[in-house]
């Protein structure tokens, strides 16, 4: 019961932020990066790509090999972490940082997307990603985010645009089987 109030905490608390957003689009979006943008091929061209200069932090990517995590490798929320999701307590430690970060890239990367946003997710694999699904008309493309505010500074997300149209698989709170 624990774990599913943890991880029920977790989910609701990321949810909240990325619907009510961390405000900082107000930052300046002329930081360059020189993080690789790839673009997938396609037999149809895509009528919009994303600019990552215009999401890019200009934050350079820290050393995790003794990266100062906000939660202790032996918390309470990491151990949680990495017993839903099946993981070592390393990549729920950092996992559980990113995740809590995560609205600070999905908000810079919905800034331009609007209207072709159609819904996103995060993998809780060893190698978390966040994947932004949208209309077709948006290029498939790739970008690993560098955050830049205080909590998560300079850790890595990458960021998969997939032009699918699809709606993430996640159930309605409704939905959940005890």
């Amino acid at each position: 019961m624990v774990k599913r109030l943890m991880s029920t905490l977790i989910i609701t608390t990321a949810s909240m932020w990325a619907l009510s957003g961390c405000g900082n689009s107000a930052e300046t979006t002329d930081q360059t990066s020189e993080a690789a943008v790839t673009t997938a091929e396609s037999s149809e061209v895509a009528e919009n790509t994303v600019d990552w200069s215009l999401v890019a932090s200009g934050e350079a990517p820290a050393d995790i090999t003794n990266y100062q995590y906000p939660f202790a490798l032996d918390s309470q929320n990491v151990q949680d972490y990495a017993d839903y999701f099946k993981v070592d307590n390393t990549t729920a430690q950092h996992n559980l940082t990113v995740s809590m970060a995560s609205n600070e890239a999905l908000s810079k990367a919905l800034d331009q997307l609007s209207e072709t946003y159609v819904s996103h997710e995060l993998t809780d694999s060893k190698d978390m990603t966040l994947i932004i699904h949208t209309t077709p008309d948006i290029a498939a493309s790739s970008y690993d985010y560098v955050f830049s505010d205080d909590f998560a500074k300079g850790l890595v997300l990458p960021i998969v645009i997939v032009p699918d149209g699809k709606k993430g698989d996640v159930k309605a709170h409704s939905e959940m089987v005890e």
